[in-house]
């Protein structure tokens, strides 16, 4: 038995007291307690001075992708050799910003559940979508998960509860990176996206849907969708989402993954503005006004009492790399989350929402053992998330 002790701790819901000493004998969480107990006869002691805490969610992820300009595309032609090795790399780079889960939300050939599957020791775990079901030409079409007719919407739910994925991704509306879809518009008819999540319902699953449009988001609602990812509730010229829309949200208890997160440094040292920035000033949206107006309905969503989870959308491209989830709670917090709201949404509310709150997520007994400690009092900011000192997956330590 070993046990990681830190004068702030954050126990997957609220900070505690005076900090923690959080026992740790093999793979799971022997304890946790005050953080000048005595420790039991034969524990070791690593002592920190910062936060300990349980180790991030990123709740939409694309594994198959480094983040490069175009990589998520490139993904769509890539062997399962170069997929595989994109994962593990993908992965490394999660752990090194204290993500200990990973929720793959678009994959090519299944290759995030081979990868989950053999799990490594010392990895984050993961779930696992598959490839995102779309529409002919539509959203992320490269990826494999295209449909087209009720057959093939039954084929693919029946395809996807038979290799045993996690949860279901359907692509509601167009996005951002596939320039051909319609990002302000929506996919499926209203009846083959019924269909789809009745199919997944029936095999006992989940479905998340990517909506950017406020069509989109109304047209999942409608659906009886579990999770939107993205919600950003784009209209001709810029974002809208009515109360009403927030409040069909609440009372659905549909769980919204805003996948905020944009990495401004790495959008400025672009050689030049990605075709999308285009595409969004074509229809009258400004990219900055975006995403602060982005930030205001996540405010809002809080305000109705919405379950919100912290995704960045890791991978899809240069503004979102993998392993930079405090860019995601940093907006939270400018959204107006309290520093512990912010960290439940990637610790215990998102165990929640992806099914495992009863493996991890949170600082309790007999739970998974993964733990990040960093260097700092994250009750003050989200700031020292960039630093972690210590990586506990599985208690396994997984930084160098």
């Amino acid at each position: 038995m070993h046990a990681v002790r830190a004068p702030v701790a954050f126990d997957g819901g609220r900070f505690l007291a005076g900090g923690a000493t959080v026992l740790v004998d093999g793979d799971r969480i022997a304890g946790v307690e005050p953080f000048g107990c005595e420790l039991p006869e034969g524990c070791t002691l690593a002592s920190y001075d910062g936060t300990v805490l349980p180790g991030l969610f990123d709740a939409h992820s694309h594994l198959v992708s480094g983040g490069s300009l175009g990589a998520l595309e490139r993904a769509g032609a890539a062997s399962d050799d170069e997929l595989d090795a994109s994962i593990e790399a993908s992965l490394q780079a999660q752990l090194r910003g204290g993500v200990t889960t990973v929720r793959d939300l678009g994959d090519r050939n299944y290759r995030t559940l081979a990868a989950r599957d053999r799990r490594t020791p010392g990895l984050p775990r993961i779930l696992a979508a598959g490839p995102p079901i779309t529409v002919p030409e539509g959203h992320c079409h490269y990826l494999g998960g295209v449909v087209s007719g009720e057959p093939a919407i039954r084929d693919a739910i029946a395809e996807r509860r038979d290799r045993g994925v996690d949860v279901v991704k359907v692509m509601a509306s167009g996005g951002m990176i596939t320039l051909g879809s319609d990002v302000l518009g929506v996919q499926f008819t209203p009846e083959h996206l019924r269909l789809l999540v009745d199919e997944v319902h029936r095999a006992g699953l989940q479905v998340l849907a990517h909506a950017h449009s406020l069509a989109g988001i109304e047209h999942a609602l409608d659906a009886g969708v579990d999770g939107i990812e993205h919600f950003t509730g784009l209209v001709d010229g810029g974002v809208q989402v009515p109360d009403e829309v927030l409040e069909q949200v609440v009372a659905a208890d549909v769980a919204i993954d805003p996948t905020l997160g944009f990495d401004r440094a790495a959008f400025d040292a672009l050689p030049s503005p990605p075709p999308i920035v285009a595409k969004l000033r074509s229809s009258g949206i400004d990219l900055e006004a975006m995403q602060v107006a982005r930030l205001a309905v996540v405010g809002r969503l809080r305000a109705h009492g919405a379950r919100v989870v912290s995704g960045m959308d890791s991978g899809a491209a240069p503004t979102k790399r993998h392993g930079r989830i405090d860019l995601v709670l940093s907006d939270l917090v400018s959204a107006g989350f309290p520093m512990a709201e912010a960290l439940a949404s990637a610790t215990s509310i998102a165990a929640h929402a992806c099914g495992l709150a009863e493996v991890t997520g949170s600082l309790r007994t007999g739970l998974a053992a993964d733990l990040l400690v960093v260097d700092g009092d994250l009750s003050s900011g989200p700031a020292p998330l960039s630093s972690p000192e210590l990586v506990l997956v599985g208690g396994v330590s997984a930084l160098p």
